[in-house]
């Protein structure tokens, strides 16, 4: 089975000051896609600097060629169905059509109380994400849009001409819950996940494993029971969120053992993030560069 590798660029630099330089980096140096994270911020780096997802990406979309691009992931935190819609057609466009929408329920973190309102329970996150979905489903398939759910309503709400991506730009859901892998089996060209939080702290990289060997099953169990071929859908691994943190990126064997051991369940697509000095996500950055431009051919 053949291996995508990808990178998420954090929305921490100035455009003009080191921000487009790496995007045009990522593009170089062959990765699959470069993502970004949709916040208004984000834990330790909420007290300094963090731009829009969106408007980055248009820019990233200006300053490359070939890379796919897209965020990893929006949620229903601070996004309406009907808006989004509209820049997703826009940003789409602008790229010539290499635009992925990383999507998912969202968390408890800055972005749920930003716009004032109280954090939903894990229940409200995944009804909206439940109504959001099908919505933008729509929005982004339909020239004109008029329903009224519970959460989301459009009122012949137009967009014309539609995506450059037929039927529309792809979808990646992420996923962990049955809910949300229905969601991911019905409306989704790929599936995310990060593994299971409960063994970040204290689980071991095999417990790891073994979790995400599980959720994979069960998004084949989704999809069999809509009557699709799981294999249809890409599976994406974000990592730097499982018991092995950091280590996979401290040289190219260790990214190498990781990705063929995660490539082995099914994954088809691995996402590292772009190294930050003095951050979760400090790495060096010419190991980094080795395993963007190596590592590949050694899984073949």
């Amino acid at each position: 089975m053949s291996l995508r590798l990808s990178t998420v660029i954090l929305p921490v630099d100035r455009w003009h000051a080191g921000g487009r330089a790496k995007w045009q980096k990522a593009e170089e140096l062959g990765f699959h896609a470069a993502y970004t994270y949709d916040h208004l911020s984000w834990r330790t780096f909420r007290d300094g600097p963090w731009f829009g997802a969106l408007p980055t990406l248009t820019a990233a979309a200006t300053a490359t060629d070939r890379l796919r691009l897209g965020t990893l992931v929006t949620s229903p935190n601070f996004r309406h169905p009907v808006t989004l819609a509209k820049e997703l057609i826009s940003l789409d466009d602008i790229s010539d059509g290499r635009i992925t929408l990383g999507i998912g329920a969202g968390g408890n973190g800055f972005d749920a109380t930003a716009l004032g309102q109280e954090p939903w329970t894990p229940k409200e996150r995944a009804d909206r994400l439940g109504e959001f979905v099908p919505l933008l489903d729509r929005l982004l398939t339909e020239d004109s849009v008029t329903h009224k759910g519970n959460f989301y309503s459009a009122d012949e709400a137009r967009n014309i001409p539609g995506c450059v991506q037929r039927p529309r730009l792809p979808f990646a859901v992420a996923a962990t819950g049955p809910r949300g892998l229905k969601l991911a089996a019905r409306y989704g060209q790929a599936w995310v996940t990060t593994g299971d939080p409960k063994l970040y702290e204290e689980g071991t990289p095999a417990q790891s494993v073994e979790a995400l060997r599980g959720q994979v099953a069960r998004l084949g169990t989704a999809c069999a029971e809509l009557g699709r071929d799981v294999a249809e859908l890409d599976k994406i691994l974000l990592t730097g969120f499982t018991p092995d943190r950091g280590r996979p990126l401290e040289s190219v064997d260790a990214f190498v053992d990781f990705a063929g051991r995660h490539r082995d369940l099914g994954f088809t697509e691995i996402v590292v993030h772009w190294p930050i000095a003095n951050s979760d996500f400090a790495a060096d950055p010419a190991v980094f560069e080795r395993i963007a431009t190596e590592s590949l051919a050694q899984l073949r």
